[in-house]
């Protein structure tokens, strides 16, 4: 499993249970910022994490963190490498294996480490990014065929041969509010480039480049109109995945963000919107420098809000009101410690954001193989407990309103 897999028990329809439907409509009543019952949870879960909370907490092989606790949404994949092809396996033995992908990068994934490492790229000159050609946004391949793509292969854990992206929505359908997704360009050049090449050329040749980046922004708006064509009448929801930041601040200028990857992701979020699908955005590091734009151009709620790169959830709350939601924002590395009075501290702390809605409860950004399956199971517990309307957090109660 990879920190991205939601395959799901096989339920041979998508006939919605009463309960999956409350889970529903209490999505989007957080995502409107509305109370209903309680604050939706949910998470990421590195399959690391994954295997040992089954044997922490003695559960079967197959035990499933989004069924076994109910969880209140999920989202899912399609194949968005440019090049939809098989791997290609370069080296592979009991340690890790060495594959080239549909980026046309090559990867080495050790079994030991938790993340791939990218060892080359074939786009590694702006001229050969500039003659790069993407394979159909729309290929039906994309949906409905099984098969390798990076993104949901390769990543804490290895597999080949993904489910077909429309069966994986059906079978979690009966049981879960199901969202969509789409990487948009930030998230697409740091694979098929490398990030130093990007942060390079964006310095070398800005225009040049930038034109390069509003025309991988508008391949991959296609596929985020041709996943919602082929899930039409499936899908709750909408993740557009992208990292433009790091720990302090952007990666680049705020400005060159401003004119070269702002149009797509707006231009995502009102497609998502016209086909009433509300838009999660998936952006690591600290994107406080820009998040005024993505409430201006409409965003739902902002993932995963890490502490440790200064996203602190309630001062955020404070200083934005409910001009938009959050999602995540719960500080990992006290998760980590398994302290139960830290994350108690820090649990009930950050529900404080929660109040008149606003907000789904997760990791700030997923949940790791370091977090103890007891340590999790608490958590739960906790968000049941007292994440429940009117919310009644006791000392820990702060007043967020300005």
């Amino acid at each position: 499993m990879s920190m991205f897999d939601t395959t799901g028990k096989a339920a041979g329809t998508t006939a919605r249970k009463e309960n999956t439907l409350r889970k529903l409509d209490r999505m989007n009543k957080a995502l409107h910022h509305q109370e209903l019952d309680r604050v939706p949870i949910s998470d990421w879960f590195w399959g690391g994490f994954i295997k040992r909370w089954r044997t922490e907490l003695g559960l079967p092989a197959d035990a499933n963190p989004y069924y076994h606790y109910d969880l209140d949404w999920i989202v899912t994949i399609p194949n968005m490498d440019p090049h939809i092809k098989p791997f290609e396996t370069i080296r592979e033995d009991a340690e890790e294996v060495v594959i080239k992908t549909g980026f046309e990068t090559t990867l080495r994934k050790r079994f030991d480490f938790p993340m791939p490492e990218q060892v080359s790229w074939e786009t590694d000159t702006i001229e050969k990014l500039e003659a790069f050609e993407f394979d159909d946004p729309a290929d039906p391949r994309r949906f409905f065929s099984g098969g390798d793509n990076q993104i949901a292969g390769v990543g804490d854990g290895f597999s080949r041969n993904s489910p077909p992206w429309i069966e994986t929505v059906k079978s979690l359908r009966p049981d879960f509010p199901v969202y969509g997704s789409m990487m948009e360009a930030s998230e697409c050049v740091t694979r098929l480039l490398g990030q130093m090449n990007m942060l390079m050329w964006m310095g070398e040749y800005p225009e040049r480049f930038g034109k390069q980046i509003l025309r991988i922004g508008e391949h991959y708006y296609k596929s985020a109109e041709a996943t919602i064509k082929a899930g039409e009448g499936l899908l709750d929801g909408f993740v557009v995945w992208g990292d433009v930041a790091y720990r302090k601040s952007l990666l680049f200028s705020p400005d060159y963000w401003r004119e070269y990857f702002k149009p797509t992701v707006k231009a995502m979020i009102a497609l998502c919107h016209k086909n009433n699908l509300p838009v999660i955005y998936h952006g690591c590091g600290n994107v406080e420098s820009i998040l005024e734009d993505y409430i201006e151009i409409g965003l739902d709620s902002y993932n995963p809000m890490e502490t440790k790169a200064g996203m602190d959830l309630c001062e955020y709350r404070k200083k934005y009101g409910h001009r938009i939601g959050f999602c995540g924002g719960s500080d990992m590395q006290v998760w980590e410690t398994g302290d139960r009075a830290a994350i108690k501290r820090e649990v009930l702390r950050k529900l404080n954001a929660a109040k008149g809605g606003g907000v789904i409860f997760q990791s700030d950004h997923s949940v790791s193989s370091n977090v103890s399956g007891q340590t999790y199971d608490y958590i739960v517990k906790l968000v049941r407990e007292y994440g429940t309307y009117p919310l009644n957090l006791g000392e820990f109660d702060e007043n967020l309103t300005t």
